[in-house]
């Protein structure tokens, strides 16, 4: 539930279902594929919601992008499958880390970004081929660092660009779960239970949000991003794993 609300309320969601299902027993990898798997719904209703908005970015075709996030997606979760638990471990702080700085300065760079350079089409289809792929193979907060690049190339205003971020995030998100379930890397009774606390956080947390400040929304997404972020790097590079 509270991983539903957390990416209803400002993303991140990820950094609670993850962990959640690694407490529960399931290894690294296959809590990944699982947590993308039951957070998955709630971004789909959120593309459905924003259809109207869905335009071009920075005059470059949807389509187009959503060619390069599918192929992108896939790439990201065929990549996770192949990883091992033990090397998933060791990279698991830094992909949290990644995450937690795109939350928090992820439109900052944009507009600073912005103000010094020009991005091409076909730069922002390979990056977004590269934002697939993260997607695919870990994917928090890759909804902001879409925001932050597309700030290169198209001066609407963020909240003019959630149509096409929730839908390209949820691309990516629908190949990961395909070839997630093809692969059998799913564990299916806890991640059922997760989607159905997700969709309902999801709920809980849209209504919570209209009417709590972004600002309070904000700090308390970082507040908790950033300490699971140092939980997993203490316990990966300073705890038991290296008593």
């Amino acid at each position: 539930m509270l991983a539903g609300a957390m990416n209803a309320l400002a993303g991140g969601g990820s950094f609670v279902s993850l962990p959640a299902l690694m407490a529960a027993g399931v290894p690294p990898v296959l809590a990944n594929a699982s947590s993308t798997v039951a957070l998955f719904p709630g971004g789909l209703a959120s593309a459905w919601a924003y259809r109207d908005g869905l335009r071009p970015v920075g005059g470059v075709p949807l389509r187009a992008l959503l060619v390069a996030t599918l192929f992108g997606g896939l790439a990201g979760a065929l990549l996770l499958l192949r990883t091992s638990s033990t090397a998933f471990t060791f990279v698991l702080p830094w992909l949290l880390l990644v995450a937690s700085v795109a939350l928090a300065f992820g439109r900052k760079l944009g507009d600073a970004l912005r103000a010094r350079w020009q991005v091409r089409a076909p730069a922002v289809l390979s990056l977004q081929f590269a934002l697939g792929v993260y997607g695919g193979y870990f994917g928090g907060a890759v909804g902001i660092m879409m925001m932050a690049m597309w700030g290169l190339i198209d001066k609407r205003e963020l909240k003019d660009l959630n149509a096409p971020r929730t839908l390209l995030v949820s691309a990516a998100n629908a190949v990961a779960v395909l070839a997630f379930t093809f692969a059998h890397a799913v564990q299916w009774p806890l991640t059922l239970a997760m989607l159905a606390g997700a969709v309902a956080g999801g709920y809980g947390g849209a209504r919570i949000g209209r009417r709590t400040p972004p600002a309070v929304i904000r700090a308390v997404t970082l507040v908790a991003t950033s300490c699971i972020t140092l939980a997993f790097f203490w316990k990966t590079y300073l705890g038991g794993n290296h008593a």
